[in-house]
């Protein structure tokens, strides 16, 4: 799988299509910082996937993933000693809600950015995960609209990875 972050279009499994990336666009790897609104380019894993319950049936796909919970969080504070890892509400650090109401993480797939090993400011919550409506772009994630997201999973095994360049 291949984000072209110029076209910003996601090629996976012979099919392209539009994607959106962060507010401000893509940094190389080693600029990457928390809140910085980019989108890390690179080759990185993906390594399991996210489903809301309420939202998505019960998927087809070789990829390991499990249902999202509504405490569910992912820590993106920088002091957290659990920073970019899942977490659950309430806590003392800031977390991003997992569950949400607009649709946009109805299916997360996190993408392997910062995380073996963790290092402290250098971005968390990079997902690929649904796009709104709108195609606004993200705050450093990869998206593209549910649907898509949906066949896409289908196709993932343990094995994929997902190349921003």
């Amino acid at each position: 799988m291949r984000v072209d972050t110029d076209a910003r279009a996601l090629t996976a499994f012979g099919v392209t299509m539009a994607c959106v990336i962060g507010r401000h666009g893509a940094c190389p790897a080693d600029a990457k910082r928390e809140g910085d609104g980019c989108t890390p380019l690179g080759r990185f894993p993906l390594r399991a996937a996210l489903l809301r319950p309420d939202r998505v049936a019960t998927p087809a796909t070789a990829l390991p993933w499990r249902w999202l919970r509504p405490a569910d969080g992912w820590s993106d504070d920088p002091r957290d000693p659990d920073y970019n890892r899942p977490v659950s509400h309430p806590r003392p650090f800031s977390a991003e809600a997992l569950w949400r109401y607009d649709g946009v993480y109805d299916v997360i797939i996190p993408i392997g950015w910062n995380d073996a090993p963790v290092a402290a400011g250098h971005g968390s919550a990079i997902f690929l995960h649904c796009t709104r409506p709108d195609f606004a772009p993200t705050a450093g994630c990869v998206a593209v609209p549910r649907a898509a997201l949906l066949a896409i999973l289908a196709e993932l095994t343990s094995a994929s990875a997902i190349e921003i360049g």
